[in-house]
């Protein structure tokens, strides 16, 4: 936070004002009174100190400020998006300052005192990222060959990424550089759970399972070849919150169908789910007898070993390490392997994206948490660090290769 304030969220008396737009208000208001004053739907700013003074109010955007930006010494958020706040006119991007949360659910606003900046602009958004980002973050990788290949939303040849905002909006980040794009609208937050890749609907394109909180349903939302995603089919018709993990394995049994597995919470047991050829799961098999819970992180990266059968890595969770687990190629895994001896915690996203460097090995992209550092160094949260496949199954290199990943609740 760039400015100096205090904060406080108050409750809410009720009183709305009528009118739209831009306001002030010639009352001066004592502090505790200013929740009062401030609408719901509305941003509030006081010449005071404390809700003090004259009240200047809007629920749109406003561009510039005019008299009024060197003036607003306090402020509150009562609308339900984030507001932006730029030093300057127009929202110049250069000059953003700070951000103010959207009002808490139900009663109550978020309030702020003591402000000594110019604001010069004000602008809504759903999500904070947007404050001082033009578009989410692309990425780029170099094409591989001519045909699709893992990770391939688009048929460019080159493995893309799908994030999800705090706003529930999902993203298309395509390998080729270009600007990510959004491919879901909202309502993407009713999903606790969100994996990819393999082709389960046979269609020749990857496509994303998403499982729904409140219900426990399973959703398979097949890709259209052009990075977005058709009409949703259920797979499961409950019953799937009781798995802590569900991950896109890829082909685990050798069939040519793309399979499903999950980690039993209440047990910690790994079942199988074989796709079928109509594009659903068949009966579960058990292939892991306990102490799967104590994964908090299961990723379906392919062949990481070149022994042709899809491989899983996984993060335990206490101790922050990363094993492989390899794939025998008839619906189980082998023993598994120590490929990352601690440090694994710092990543608040382990994302398997296919081949990035041309070498035909899977390789992973980790999202850093607050906690990473690197070389001594903090770096913090929202650090895109791609690690590179050995072909051996292990992972070789940390390179952070963009920041600016922050604000995503999901990736797939």
């Amino acid at each position: 936070m760039r400015n100096r304030f205090t904060r406080a969220v108050a409750t809410l008396a009720g009183l709305v004002l009528a009118g739209s737009g831009l306001a002030v208000a010639n009352a001066a208001p004592a502090a505790a009174d200013f929740e009062e004053d401030c609408p719901r739907g509305y941003f509030c700013g006081w010449t005071g100190d404390d809700a003090d003074g004259k009240m200047w109010k809007t629920n749109k955007n406003v561009a510039d400020l005019g008299r009024w930006a060197d003036d607003i010494h306090s402020y509150a958020n009562h609308t339900s998006a984030e507001a932006c706040l730029y030093g300057k006119r127009n929202y110049d991007k250069s000059s953003y300052l700070w951000y103010v949360e959207r009002a808490p659910s139900g009663e109550g606003l978020a309030y702020y005192g003591e402000n000594d900046r110019v604001i010069g602009s004000v602008r809504f958004v759903q999500d904070r990222h947007e404050c001082d980002v033009s578009d989410y973050p692309s990425w780029a990788v170099s094409p591989t060959s001519g045909t699709p290949e893992f990770g391939d939303m688009d048929g460019d040849t080159r493995p893309d990424i799908i994030s999800r905002d705090r706003a529930g909006r999902l993203w298309f980040s395509p390998g080729s550089g270009t600007a990510g794009r959004i491919i879901g609208t909202g309502g993407w937050n009713a999903m606790s759970a969100l994996t990819r890749h393999g082709d389960f609907s046979r269609d020749g394109r990857e496509d994303v399972i998403a499982r729904e909180a409140a219900t426990g349903r399973l959703w398979l939302y097949p890709g259209t070849g052009s990075g977005r995603l058709g009409a949703r089919k259920l797979i499961g018709t409950g019953g799937w919150n009781g798995m802590r993990t569900i991950t896109a394995s890829g082909d685990l049994t050798g069939d040519g169908l793309t399979d499903l597995v999950a980690a039993e919470k209440s047990t910690g047991r790994l079942y199988l789910y074989s796709g079928t050829a109509t594009g659903g799961l068949g009966p579960r098999k058990l292939i892991g007898t306990g102490g799967w819970n104590a994964m908090n992180t299961l990723v379906g990266m392919g062949d990481t070993n070149g022994d042709g059968h899809p491989d899983l890595y996984a993060r335990q969770a206490a101790t922050g390490q990363l094993w492989l687990y390899p794939g025998t190629g008839s619906g189980g895994l082998g023993a598994r392997k120590l490929i990352g001896t601690g440090g694994w915690n710092s990543m608040a996203h382990l994302v398997a994206v296919g081949d990035v460097n041309g070498s035909d090995t899977p390789d992973l992209v980790a999202v850093t948490n607050d906690s990473y550092t690197r070389d001594g160094s903090l770096y913090g949260a929202g650090w895109q660090v791609v690690y590179t496949g050995r072909g051996d199954g292990r992972l070789e290199g940390a390179w952070p290769v963009g920041e600016g990943w922050w604000g995503f609740t999901a990736f797939c």
